[in-house]
């Protein structure tokens, strides 16, 4: 119940998990469950890369994973919905560019770190089903890494590896052996759980604290929208939001933003502006202003201001369409989902709730804050336009990477 919204539902999914596992390493066998999921941004957006602020979330949706030990030095991984088997012999830790963007490279990472506190690691086959959608900006990907990261610690560790070490172990394995470079945002709201709170100042050592603050208290649902889009060509656009601010920066000799004055900042703006342009220029102010809105969100949090809260998402949202510009691409701007989403949303919630762009932005996805009373009207008006299946009644769930049972 703590999981999931139905749990007749969950039940039904976990028995069909274990056929999944029985048919593809055998009956007969003793088996963990364990589970890690998705994340939302909860306010933060495009932060992280400036050592800034965010506030993230895990939810409902997840990755569930069987386990069970299988005498030998091999790990395998059979994940539902693709194609083979992934072995690792648990002494090859070297990484492997031929690995590079795959799911193998992830396990490999996370066993790197695992034998490198002296845990006696063996073999085991291990069977997963996520319902964390792919591509959608909840993060498939880190939740997956909690996952592996998840069954090592209570395989081997005696669950003694804290959730922010296990984010750690997840950012490595991505970073070195997925071969993508990536914060720690995703990572670390998967494997804490709850809404969570975060400092990226010291890049290897985020500062957190968690709050189990509940949505549902305030009748209000966190509906996440998918607008379709393809992801594989924003990679200029994305680059281009870090980069503009790297030049800003560049401008008091600084890496990132966040060791940037904004009193001296606003005083520059002519420099600022002949060498990083007007988009950079606002994108920073975006930055300065978002950092602020994570704190001031943190304390509406811990006070249980819940206008207040409505009132920061309504503003991040407006700061990242019109200052942060991650809303739609300029190489093509014939489509623009993350838009129409925002503008269908507003005119179905007629001044409730809030909206904003969710993630990177650009395509994919947007949040939206909606009182119950609403929830059905908002389902069905979306999914008229983008298709059905693609509005997802979420709540947030106060535990991270666990083992179940």
């Amino acid at each position: 119940k703590e999981l999931y919204k139905d749990e007749d539902i969950s039940i039904r999914r976990y028995l069909n998990i274990i056929e999944g596992f029985e048919n593809v390493f055998g009956e007969e066998r003793d088996v963990n469950v364990f589970s890690a999921p998705g994340r939302t941004e909860i306010i933060g957006n495009h932060t992280d890369h400036q050592c800034g602020l965010a506030i993230g979330a895990s939810i409902n949706l997840d990755i569930v994973g069987i386990a069970s030990f299988n005498n030998s030095n091999v790990i395998r991984v059979k994940s539902e919905g693709y194609d083979g088997i992934d072995e690792i012999n648990i002494y090859e830790l070297e990484v492997n560019i031929d690995e590079y963007n795959t799911s193998k490279a992830l396990i490999r990472g996370v066993l790197k770190k695992f034998s490198e506190l002296n845990c006696e690691i063996r073999g085991f086959d291990l069977y997963t089903s996520s319902n964390v959608l792919k591509g959608s900006g909840l993060s498939s990907s880190a939740a997956f890494e909690v996952l592996i990261a998840t069954v090592f610690n209570h395989l081997f560790c005696n669950g003694k590896v804290n959730e922010v070490e296990i984010a750690k172990i997840g950012k490595f394995a991505e970073n070195v052996y997925f071969n993508k470079p990536c914060g720690m945002l995703d990572q670390t709201a998967a494997s804490v759980g709850g809404f969570v709170y975060m400092d990226f100042v010291d890049k290897d050592d985020v500062k957190i604290s968690k709050n189990e603050f509940d949505l549902t208290k305030y009748g209000y649902s966190l509906c996440i929208v998918d607008t379709g889009g393809n992801h594989a060509d924003l990679t200029n656009e994305y680059s281009y939001v870090s980069g503009e601010i790297k030049k800003v920066c560049s401008c008091f000799n600084k890496e990132t933003l966040r060791e940037v004055d904004e009193t001296e900042f606003v005083n520059n703006l002519n420099i600022v502006r002949e060498k990083a342009g007007d988009r950079g220029v606002l994108r920073a102010f975006h930055v300065f202003d978002e950092n602020k809105r994570v704190k001031a969100f943190k304390e509406a949090l811990e006070k249980e201001d819940f206008n207040e809260i409505l009132r920061l998402v309504k503003e991040s949202g407006n700061s990242s369409y019109k200052y942060l510009q991650n809303v739609f691409p300029v190489s093509n701007v014939k489509e623009q989902g993350l838009s129409l989403a925002l503008l269908v949303s507003e005119r179905i919630l007629k001044g409730e709730g809030a909206v904003r762009v969710h993630g990177g932005g650009f395509a994919g996805t947007i949040q939206a804050y909606v009182p119950q009373s609403l929830k059905e009207a908002y389902k069905k008006g979306m999914e008229n336009v983008f298709g059905k299946g693609k509005c997802y009644d979420l709540f947030i769930r106060q535990v991270g990477g666990i083992k179940v049972i």
